[in-house]
């Protein structure tokens, strides 16, 4: 069986400066992947290097079919333009339809099934400036899946959130990832423990990657994150701790 996304040498550089190096990363169909790093450790890179933002210094990086969807933090979409949920989500087709034609029949049926898969089908006409962060969030995802992309890229998706909207959209990536690849980067260590199917520790390169279950190694987690052994990190983690 072929990958959704595989990774193999890939070195790249930021402004001159080296951000990643021998990263070699394979997830399928159906894989749930956290993505986990401390700040500066490359996890954006990564995802622009497989978004093909980025030349590459060295490796290559190959997609299955179509290219990824991405989804990018809150933040960098723009929140108070006069938009309703379903022309945001139509937005994400704006490459393929055309800048200035207008959509046709299949468009919006895209549309309409990428706002039900993420069940927003009831605040489609809504405008995105009266939704809820955890609203907002699902809007992001269905731009990005109204494409049908065989790997779905997860950019800090629980950041800002309340808890109640953070397992909502928890339950719904494990459901996304029954159909396709996803990838999410995350701060939230013990959230990806429980959701995902494989967690990537990177800091420049893939440090460890496997299923939380065998990544009790705290030699591993103090490597990616440049902690020490009395880290309220490894605490948070429940690792096992030499005295």
């Amino acid at each position: 069986m072929s990958a959704a996304l595989q990774m193999t040498g890939v070195h790249a550089d930021l402004g001159g400066r080296p951000v990643l190096h021998d990263v070699d990363l394979r997830v399928d169909a159906g894989e749930f992947v956290g993505l986990l790093g401390p700040n500066g450790a490359g996890k954006t890179t990564l995802m622009r290097a497989a978004l093909g933002l980025i030349p590459l210094k060295a490796g290559t990086v190959t997609i299955a079919g179509a290219g990824p969807g991405y989804v990018p933090q809150r933040h960098e979409f723009t929140w108070d333009f006069p938009a309703t949920v379903e022309s945001a989500v139509l937005s994400g087709l704006v490459w393929r339809i055309g800048l200035f034609r207008r959509p046709k029949v299949a468009h919006w049926q895209a549309v309409w099934h990428a706002l039900d898969q993420v069940n927003l089908t009831d605040l489609r006409k809504r405008p995105v400036g009266e939704l809820s962060g955890g609203q907002r969030q699902r809007v992001l995802v269905a731009r990005a899946l109204v494409l049908s992309p065989p790997v779905l890229l997860l950019d800090e998706p629980f950041t800002g959130l309340d808890m109640p909207a953070q397992e909502t959209l928890a339950e719904l990536f494990t459901t996304i990832a029954a159909e396709r690849a996803v990838v999410m980067a995350t701060h939230d260590l013990t959230a990806a423990a429980y959701t995902c199917d494989r967690l990537v520790l990177l800091n420049r390169t893939v440090v460890a990657d496997g299923p939380a279950a065998d990544l009790r190694d705290p030699a591993i987690w103090m490597r990616t994150f440049d902690v020490g052994p009395g880290s309220h990190l490894l605490k948070a983690l429940a690792l096992p701790v030499g005295g």
